[in-house]
């Protein structure tokens, strides 16, 4: 199992879909796209968004963990990331206003990637991975 990491992580065991993203009308307003490579402006760790929820949608005592200087606004696009740093892996849970477009190039070795996305010989250069058949876009 995927190790969680402090309190910047998603807290909810349920299993990650992609369904909400794609079905809110606030998604159009979603900086990042599902299967993008992002990293977060102020941590040392990065990913692949795999969901989007319109606003923060976890709970206050989740976001009350967050240190109040770097405490995010919840009227805004929150990600879920197949994260990675150089020791772990895990699920993260990600403001859009802490999160950059990754543009290293780099691969992201998540092991559940595979779950949901397909990586072709460009994916890591062009920052984005492809969904799989069957997941919706």
């Amino acid at each position: 199992m995927p190790q969680q990491s402090d309190e910047y992580t998603e807290q909810s065991s349920e299993p990650a879909v992609a369904s909400r993203a794609a079905t809110s009308s606030v998604f159009r307003q979603a900086k990042f796209s599902l299967g993008q490579v992002v990293k977060h402006k102020f941590f040392p760790f990065r990913g692949v968004i795999f969901d989007v929820d319109p606003e923060f949608n976890n709970t206050e005592e989740w976001w009350q963990s967050i240190p109040e200087d770097v405490r995010p606004k919840k009227d805004q696009p929150f990600y879920h990331l197949f994260a990675e740093n150089e020791k772990n892996t895990y699920v993260a849970y990600v403001s859009q206003q802490n999160l950059l477009a990754d543009k290293s190039g780099e691969p992201v070795n998540h092991p559940d990637l595979t779950i949901m996305f397909e990586a072709d010989a460009d994916s890591a250069k062009t920052g984005h991975y492809r969904l799989r058949s069957g997941h919706l876009n």
